[in-house]
């Protein structure tokens, strides 16, 4: 019930805040028309008092005296009531274990879900997908409801088992997600990851946050007690989160040093992450070609694990799992795209400024020599041909045909340009409401901490 609760409050926060960031100007003028109906008729409006953040902040404790149970089994006793549960399906599921795990004992359902080769085929051997169920007091099946997309074009499909007395009658409609924006924050107590993990981000969205700040955050060498907070997309089917987009603003606090960024669009222009005064965050290249992964082997001396020679490593290796997605880390030119000794099946990609960067052992290459790539574009796949022990990514940068520590990547020249004089008014619109946003989910944190 407190999950429920709490999944409730955050549900609501976010189409709140979504409210605000959509739609502005209405609410303004909302409010504005309210205030001077009130003032009857008054064309100007004075503060109502001092900043929020500014006010002192107060607990307030109070016992609660819980009914008795006796009381509360006698009122369920008396009213009918619907259950809602919702689960995840598993690939070794069968309709009984599906079933049984939404809390439902109801056999003429189960019966009737196994002989529907409609529900029986979006349901079993579907990993992932969200099923909610609604159930009687007496755990019988009253509605059954699947979701899942079926690619990526802003769509869902929703299929619905519906039962009126003793007869099941099955669909499945066709829907819009719906875009929100959810809040999170947290506190550094071993890794990026682990906080994100804490804090119940998703993956994809930490692996931004990394991005957005590379250039400013050695996360490397992050220090315990290091906090953040992000917003960030959501899209979403009856309220179900499907799908994440990208991060709107973040804030990153490391070694007591505040970093902040928004993502702003310019009218006609790709969109990017500037700081609050408008300066661009874009940089030239990624902090790394591999998401979610961690470095096995930097840029060193070491031991070479098939000659048993020290030699010098000429880039930095990337533990992930053969089939990992190798992204592009900065705009360039496929210059090499094959077999390279050692190097196995690798790509070389020319940058400018006679920079090159080289992505190695790879398990497959989808890209070709003279190809145009995309920042973040991906390119390839972690693998474990050539010289290489387990499945990995060796990544090198060279300038001027010399290698160079690809730890530094991220610290290049910035690749943004500045906003528009015309767009700034916009921009700073938008930054003043990312204060706030940001400096609520800290109150968060600050909250939590007390």
């Amino acid at each position: 019930m407190i999950n429920a609760i709490l999944a409730a409050e955050e549900l609501l926060a976010s189409r709140v805040a979504h409210t605000f960031r959509t739609y502005p100007k209405h609410i303004a003028a909302a409010i504005g028309t309210l205030l001077l109906c009130a003032g009857g008729g008054a064309f100007a409006v004075a503060s109502l008092g001092p900043d929020a953040a500014d006010l002192p902040v107060k607990q307030v404790l109070e016992a609660v005296r819980a009914v008795p149970f006796a009381d509360q089994a006698e009122a369920l006793d008396t009213h009918d009531f619907t259950l809602f549960r919702t689960e995840t399906t598993r690939s070794s599921d069968t309709i009984e274990a599906l079933l049984k795990r939404l809390g439902i004992a109801d056999p003429a359902a189960a019966a009737f879900v196994r002989g529907n080769s409609e529900a029986r085929n979006a349901l079993l051997s579907r990993v992932g997908r969200t099923v909610t169920a609604e159930a009687g007091r007496d755990n019988s099946l009253q509605r059954l409801s699947a979701r899942w997309m079926p690619g990526n074009d802003g769509s869902f499909k929703r299929l619905v088992v519906s039962r009126t007395g003793a007869t099941f009658t099955v669909a499945t409609e066709d829907d819009a997600l719906t875009s929100a924006s959810r809040l999170a924050s947290g506190v550094i107590r071993s890794s990026l990851f682990a906080a994100t993990d804490e804090a119940r981000i998703p993956d994809a969205i930490a692996s931004q946050l990394a991005d957005v700040f590379s250039g400013d955050v050695d996360f490397r060498t992050l220090r315990k007690g290091d906090r953040f907070a992000a917003v960030y997309e959501t899209f979403e089917a009856d309220g179900q989160t499907m799908r994440t987009g990208r991060v709107l603003s973040a804030e990153f606090e490391n070694n007591g040093k505040v970093h902040q960024a928004l993502w702003f669009q310019e009218p006609g222009k790709k969109g990017a992450y500037y700081r609050p005064n408008g300066d661009s965050l874009v940089r030239a290249f990624l902090s790394s070609p591999v998401e979610f992964s961690r470095i096995s082997s930097g840029f060193a001396m070491r031991l070479h694990p098939i000659m048993n020679t020290w030699r010098k490593h000429t880039g930095i290796d990337f533990a992930a799992p053969t089939g990992t997605a190798v992204r592009a880390v900065g705009d360039g030119t496929v210059e090499f795209a094959g077999q390279q000794n050692g190097y196995g099946n690798v790509i070389i990609l020319k940058h400018r400024n006679s920079q090159e960067t080289v992505y190695a052992h790879l398990s497959r290459i989808d890209v070709r020599v003279g190809q145009a790539v995309n920042q973040s574009q991906f390119i390839g796949a972690v693998g474990s041909t050539g010289w290489a022990t387990g499945p990995h990514l060796h990544f090198e940068l060279r300038v001027n045909g010399v290698y160079t520590d690809p730890s530094n990547v991220a610290k290049q020249d910035s690749g943004g340009t500045p906003i528009a004089a015309a767009s700034r008014p916009a921009f700073d619109r938008l930054a003043q409401a990312t204060r706030t946003e940001l400096a609520a989910a800290f109150s968060v944190i600050q909250a939590s901490a007390d």
